[in-house]
């Protein structure tokens, strides 16, 4: 637990953290038509720069607390704020959209971290009788960041260019990473000896990923009505 000035330094910067992840959700979704003209793609194949950062958000977070264990908490909230804006500054700079949806997945990963594990830092640096007005705090910007990100998406792309979407990102970025560096304090490793389950860990990432995919790109039947592939003039029935 924290107090004073440290307590709600550390407060601003996970929300700060969190509403970034959230904004990148619904940002990219108003600026689709204009990234499908500039990198001469199909609307159905852009559509992928949305999906790729879905997937790689629901691999990642059910192993969110176990990768936090065997890092430690404050380094692997620091190595996902780095690597979200890293791969953010390299999805503006793409030049191909199958480049784009890669560092777009690679911005899931980052990304996925954040939320949950704001929530976790969130609730050790309040004592337990200020964990509701925390967990009213962390709501609010929750509600926040799937709101204004595509206002602020359409806002950007009538202004400036689609790569400014996921530029505006670096700078809070930088400065998230260099708060948690210097206000979160260190935590230790799980050093229980266990070992790693990666055949779990690859199960687990291809049948979320596959089941996201399909929840996302999948398409409904065509319904109870046959095709006509050829109608005969006397009854007029389907054949």
């Amino acid at each position: 637990m924290e107090t004073g000035f440290r307590k709600w330094i550390i407060t601003f910067t996970v929300i700060i953290s969190a509403i970034i992840e959230l904004i990148d959700t619904t940002i990219v979704n108003v600026s689709i038509n204009t990234m499908s003209g500039n990198l001469a793609a199909s609307l159905e194949d852009t559509a992928w720069v949305i999906t790729s950062y879905a997937i790689a958000n629901v691999i990642v977070i059910p192993m969110t607390s176990f990768l936090a264990e065997k890092i430690g908490r404050k380094q692997y909230y620091i190595g996902s704020i780095i690597l979200f804006t890293v791969t953010s500054a390299m999805c503006g700079f793409s030049t191909s959209l199958w480049e784009l949806v890669a560092f777009r997945f690679l911005q899931g990963l980052g990304g996925g971290a954040l939320l949950s594990t704001s929530q976790a830092i969130l609730f050790e640096t309040f004592p337990p009788k200020d964990r509701a007005l925390a967990s009213g705090i962390f709501a609010l910007g929750v509600i926040i960041g799937p709101s204004i990100g595509p206002v602020m998406g359409g806002y950007i792309v009538d202004n400036a260019s689609w790569p400014w979407i996921f530029f505006v990102n670096i700078p809070i970025g930088l400065m998230a990473t260099l708060l948690c560096l210097r206000y979160l304090r260190p935590t230790q490793r799980s050093r229980d000896g266990r070992p790693i389950d990666w055949l779990g860990i690859g199960l687990l990432a291809v049948g979320v990923g596959a089941l996201q995919v399909v929840l996302e790109r999948g398409r409904p039947t065509t319904g109870s009505r046959p095709t006509i592939l050829y109608s005969c003039r006397r009854c007029r029935r389907c054949v």
